[in-house]
């Protein structure tokens, strides 16, 4: 898509996605994330029964919601595209956006389901076949239009994720049920009531990313929205790989012990400790190998990224320490903290982005999302700390000693040698991370797995010349 499209291409391409996301986020009402705790809550009551009738209301709450979000972003596109892009020659592609609006609402139902219940197995295979089917579709549609392609592409995308959700959908066991109206009211307003939260805090955060690229967009130009795109993208690939496959099973276990504090407080503790351990290395690999993962996943145009992936990885780190923290809440149904917090953290990325950009231009964005998680990071422990006595581990205590300030060394060395030795350097850095962090993870690994057995043989010492074995 890099070659295809070009900085600008890209830019386009994620400034159409963000309305879409903005848009998923508003008609969805929060569902996905309600109708996971839905489902999850009404799988741990052991009532089959309840747990159909659930999954029933949230299919057709799916549908009717993803309809209504996709009419009213079509009527709305000249407005929105000129918001945009400061004119409306962007209406017909908004408009056509809409589909992937209804697509991905529907999906986002299924999706649900399938977490809610914990098919784990599904659920990865569904990520992994809608991304390769996904592909498949986008290349040849953008080699083909170019830049016109831009939104069929994403509509296509929608489509596949609609087509693989269902078939993995379908697989779950449900007992018919005949859903009554006040029973279809009931689960409506339970499913709404948690999701209005959920809207808002997810409307927020694609909120402020929108308009930060419009800000890039209309101050820079899309080729500098591309660049933003790509280091935004990379940046978070290798973290939100690892977030999103370890939360599909955590944020339902969380939910199931949300208010046993020392129980909740002690797997929170459990996933950050596995999150750092998996995230650390790979950050300072990205971090180090900057010039060569864009060139890898882009092309050299999109080289003026660096120092913004450069920053975008550094708040990576700190939205690891903060992520499984932040769980807490959600699992709780704390509405009202819920909506606050995003709100504060809406206001100092698009804030900071809004002070720096025009100060020292585009690398003020990936500075902007670094402060954030500053700021977020030391909020949402002092909430959860006052909410159910959360305390760091001494384990995670001396893994994010350790961590963060071998990430800021890192960072820091491009600025005070020469790059190839600062390339060495962090290498280094990022070999030795990945060996402590291996180490310690195969040590929990059951004792009859391959890998543990292998972890072993590894450390094994050898046996003096000529005894027997």
């Amino acid at each position: 898509m890099a070659l295809l499209l070009g900085p600008a291409g890209v830019g386009l391409m994620g400034v159409y996605s963000s309305i879409a996301d903005v848009a998923q986020s508003l008609a969805g009402m929060g569902i996905q994330s309600s109708g996971v705790r839905q489902i999850a809550d009404a799988v741990g009551s052991e009532d089959e029964e309840r747990v159909a009738r659930t999954a029933v209301v949230l299919r057709r709450v799916a549908v009717a919601l993803g309809t209504g979000g996709a009419v009213t972003l079509a009527l709305l596109a000249g407005p929105i595209s000129e918001v945009t892009f400061g004119n409306r020659q962007g209406t017909a592609g908004v408009a056509l956006l809409s589909l992937a609006v209804l697509f991905r609402e529907i999906a986002a139902g299924q999706g649900a389901l399938i977490q809610g219940t914990r098919r784990i197995p599904d659920l990865a295979r569904l990520t992994v076949l809608s991304a390769l089917f996904g592909t498949v579709l986008t290349i040849p549609i953008l080699y083909v239009w170019g830049t016109a392609g831009v939104v069929p592409s994403l509509v296509a995308v929608a489509a596949v994720s609609i087509l693989t959700s269902s078939w993995y959908s379908r697989k779950i066991r449900l007992r018919d049920v005949t859903v009554t109206i006040p029973q279809m009211g009931r689960e409506t307003r339970a499913l709404l009531g948690l999701g209005s939260a959920f809207m808002v805090t997810a409307f927020l955060t694609v909120g402020a990313a929108y308009v930060i690229r419009v800000v890039v967009l209309r101050r820079v130009g899309f080729e500098a929205a591309g660049l933003y795109q790509a280091a935004w993208a990379l940046g978070g690939l290798y973290v939100t790989f690892i977030l999103q496959a370890m939360g599909a099973d955590f944020y339902p276990r969380l939910t199931g012990i949300a208010n046993d504090h020392a129980a909740c407080n002690n797997l929170v503790n459990e996933q950050a400790h596995i999150s750092l351990l998996l995230a650390g290395p790979g950050v300072l690999a990205t971090l180090t190998l900057a010039p060569f993962v864009i060139a890898l996943f882009y092309s050299p145009q999109f080289y003026p990224a660096v120092t913004i992936l450069r920053w975008v990885c550094l708040g990576m780190t700190l939205r690891v320490i903060a992520w499984p923290m932040g769980y807490i809440v959600v699992a709780q149904g704390a509405k009202a903290i819920m909506i606050v917090t995003e709100v504060a953290a809406a206001v100092v990325h698009v804030g900071l982005a809004w002070i720096l950009l025009p100060v020292i231009g585009l690398d003020g964005a990936g500075i902007a999302f670094f402060g954030l998680y500053v700021w977020h990071g030391v909020l949402i422990y002092a909430i959860v700390h006052r909410r159910t006595g959360f305390r760091w581990s001494p384990e995670n205590l001396r893994l994010a000693t350790l961590l963060l300030p071998v990430t800021a060394l890192t960072f820091s060395l491009f600025y005070l040698l020469p790059s190839w030795m600062a390339v060495a350097v962090g290498l280094t850095l990022s070999a030795l991370c990945g060996i402590h962090s291996a180490h310690i993870l195969l040590a929990l690994l059951p004792d009859g797995s391959t890998l543990r057995r292998l972890r072993s043989w590894l450390l094994r010492p050898s046996l003096p010349a000529g005894r027997s074995r």
